[in-house]
């Protein structure tokens, strides 16, 4: 079992119990350990849990402790907001204070011992929640909702409070929100609304605002959960929740810092699987950012290159802005599944409509140009001089009439086309309110997704506060950049959900008998030599250069005559990281008189150097082919992660690399080939021949079962330059550094 040092828990503290993802056993106890079945070879957990947290948003009964109606008092607004919340949800509420008689208007018991019922949940107005733990827990208690600050997010002695509070939460069997959380659980949604809803997650409850105040254009919210520090209940718990509510069409999150690196992908996991889209903020892409969010949550913000790859790897659509997690969170949420990914731009402008085809192309957005034949009959209502290849450019004057409905209906009857754009740069009534009707109806009759982005800075006509927002069926936009990336985020979504298989249910359970070879060539705390770290390789599978380890320049002779000229010679030595910078390496050897020169050259080198070393390698020269590297290192929140990129000895400078998250696939393997800005360099570049690609990613996905068996032991592994050969021919491992945990 992996130690709280990798960040990612221990099954026993995340309570992995066994509700499989895609299948549904009997739920497991709370806290009992996973069984060896649900964790893999690294010993995470392979199965998450789907928390029942009914009670916790819509209770029959609840507890205030500490609740107030005394004129002045901090209390009595939080009491007299959650004695309307309770009334509006139909729940029974009971106050309780140890000197009060009644809270407006209602009996006041003095200890929750004394409360007339068995309660949902709990409510602590206290300044320090410890204590009533406990009591909660021998009242049976399901739920407790925590307010105070003054734990993590304050430094060392807060941190220690928490886990004291943490502690006392995992005797007691409830389940806890927060500590240092807000009232946004019990806010007022509107129940008038419509259509597939949002679920709020939040570790700040002001940045949950702008989302929650979608309700106001039409927007349908169904649950905010405000998880604060996260002392119990996690943003992982919410993702498996909302995933199962059958209202919840996707789920926007912000998110300060992942308490739990596997437990989190487990949540994202379920969501694909359900084909829940998630959308996200996630603090800390600059060192300010993390600090912040440090200092706010007390959690990691991870390593943004690793949260940022595990993120795409489930699926997780990524923003930035607040305004984007609003506007992706709209669309995905109310656009039914796309008939195709093309995207077609309306508008009754030509410079209008270029600007935006070419934003949307850069984006990445298809734009397919029209047939002839939709052209002609969209020329029937438009005049011949204007474009309508796509972007389609009207005119003007069409909208005013009845050819205005026609020339939508005929861009959506094209099967080419999934979505259309149409911007409206800024009102021209009549004709705008004309135009924005005409697109909703043309929504209400169709299954493809109808946007508008209304660029007007005002925001107070009729046909945008009346007409298109009083749509359900049209997503409407305030900047073209929002709208562009919301589109590739839904298109991609969908791409990614129709055909995601859970890498959870191929991930290893059991060693393989490479393993007990590699661990006896492990030393603890060491860095191994290059000899030792490609026998680590061998172990796995991993093809390196014919090569002898030698002690004497006539043992280099004689080597090379085995190995065959030309050869490499290297020093060897376990404190060795780059022997290039120090001229510890030779390369072109063709005689051996030039090997006895390279040995003596080699070792004096290491004795002014001061460099231990266990002898001198003579290897094969391998030439012709792709450098790469392929690593494996330790994420404090993820665990093992895994690095394909260029190699060589520029890998620093260039810093081309694309990194993964374990248990993963081949697919995601050529996926991180792909990212890499210099991926045609495997594909053939100058008259060169395409890489093995294939070898490539074998070599991966070897390291990646290596990164997993010995994830406890290794902290670092990078196999540079990993000489990718033509295709067909396989991919050698010419160098390697393993660092020991």
């Amino acid at each position: 079992m992996l130690g709280s040092t990798h960040g990612t828990l221990t099954t026993d503290s995340r309570r992995a119990r066994v509700v499989a993802c895609g299948e549904q056993p009997a739920p497991a106890v709370h806290g009992r350990p996973a069984e060896p079945d649900d964790l893999d070879v690294s010993g995470r957990p392979l199965y998450c849990e789907v928390p029942d947290l009914d009670r916790l948003f819509r209770p029959e009964s609840l507890a205030v402790i500490g609740a107030s109606d005394a004129e002045g008092r901090p209390n009595t607004g939080i009491t007299r907001r959650l004695v309307d919340w309770a009334g509006r949800v139909g729940a029974r509420l009971h106050p309780v204070h140890p000197s009060r008689p009644s809270v407006f208007g209602l009996p006041c018991s003095p200890t929750v011992a004394d409360l007339p019922e068995q309660v949902d949940l709990a409510v602590l107005l206290v300044a320090d929640p410890l204590p009533v733990i406990e009591e909660l827990a021998q009242a049976k208690v399901k739920f407790a909702v925590v307010f105070a600050s003054g734990f993590a997010e304050t430094g060392d002695e807060g941190a220690a409070a928490q886990a004291r509070l943490t502690a006392a939460v995992e005797r007691s069997g409830l389940r806890l929100l927060g500590p240092n959380t807000n009232l946004n659980a019990f806010e007022r949604f509107r129940d008038d609304l419509d259509g597939p809803a949002i679920a709020l997650i939040t570790q700040s409850g002001h940045q949950g605002r702008p989302v929650f105040a979608l309700q106001e254009l039409g927007v349908r919210l169904s649950h905010w959960a405000p998880t604060g520090n996260e002392a119990d209940l996690e943003t992982a718990d919410f993702l498996s929740y909302f995933a199962e509510r059958p209202e919840v069409g996707v789920i926007a999150a912000y998110v300060e810092g992942i308490k739990d690196g596997r437990a989190f992908l487990l949540a994202a996991d379920r969501c694909a699987r359900r084909k829940v889209p998630v959308v996200a903020v996630k603090v800390g892409r600059t060192e300010a950012g993390a600090r912040t969010a440090a200092s706010h949550t007390g959690k990691l913000t991870g390593a943004d290159a690793v949260v940022d790859a595990a993120l795409r790897q489930y699926g997780v659509i990524r923003v930035d802005g607040l305004d984007e997690l609003q506007d992706t969170a709209t669309l995905l949420a109310r656009a039914r599944p796309p008939r195709a990914d093309g995207v077609v731009v309306y508008s009754i402008s030509g410079g209008t409509g270029a600007h935006v085809a070419d934003l949307a192309a850069g984006a990445g957005l298809r734009l397919p140009v029209l047939s002839e034949a939709k052209q002609a009959e969209l020329h029937q209502w438009i005049p011949e001089y204007l474009s309508v290849a796509n972007p389609v450019d009207n005119g003007g004057h069409p909208v005013g009439d009845e050819r205005g409905p026609r020339i939508i209906r005929a861009i959506l009857e094209d099967p080419s086309v999934g979505v259309l754009i149409c911007p409206v740069t800024g009102p021209f009534p009549p004709l705008s309110d004309k135009l924005a009707q005409d697109l909703v109806d043309a929504a209400e009759r169709t299954d493809k997704l109808v946007c508008v982005v209304w660029g007007s800075p005002v925001g107070t006509e009729r046909a945008y506060r009346e007409v298109l927002l009083g749509s359900s069926r049209v997503v409407t936009f305030r900047t073209v950049a929002n709208c562009v990336s919301a589109v590739r985020a839904y298109l991609d979504h969908h791409r990614f959900v129709d055909g995601y298989r859970s890498p959870f249910d191929e991930a290893p359970r059991t060693p393989s008998p490479s393993s007990r070879k590699a661990r006896a060539l492990l030393r603890p705390g060491q860095q191994l030599s290059e000899h030792a770290a490609k026998q680590l390789l061998r172990a796995y599978g991993i093809r390196v250069p014919r090569e002898q380890l030698v002690t004497s320049a006539a043992a280099a002779v004689r080597a090379a005559g085995l190995v065959g000229y030309p050869v490499v010679m290297k020093a060897s030595g376990a404190r060795i990281a780059h022997k290039t910078e120090l001229g510890l390496v030779k390369i072109g050897l063709t005689s051996a008189s030039q090997v006895r020169d390279a040995y003596r050259e080699l070792t004096d080198i290491a004795r002014y150097e001061d460099i231990a070393l266990d002898g001198v390698l003579v290897c094969q020269m391998v030439e012709r082919g792709v450098e790469m590297v392929v690593g494996a290192s330790h994420d404090p929140l993820f665990g093992p992660t895994v690095t394909v990129g260029l190699g060589g000895v520029l890998v620093e400078v260039l810093r081309d690399t694309a990194v993964r998250v374990p248990p993963f696939g081949e697919e995601q393997v050529r996926g991180m080939c792909a990212e890499l800005r210099g991926r045609a360099l495997l594909d053939g570049v100058r008259g060169r021949p395409p890489a093995d690609l294939d070898a490539l990613v074998e070599v991966v996905l070897r390291v990646q079962r290596m990164a997993l068996e010995l994830g406890d032991e290794l902290a670092e592994l990078d196999v540079n330059p990993l000489m990718v050969l033509p295709r067909g021919q396989g991919a050698v491992a010419l160098d390697a550094l393993v660092v020991c945990r």
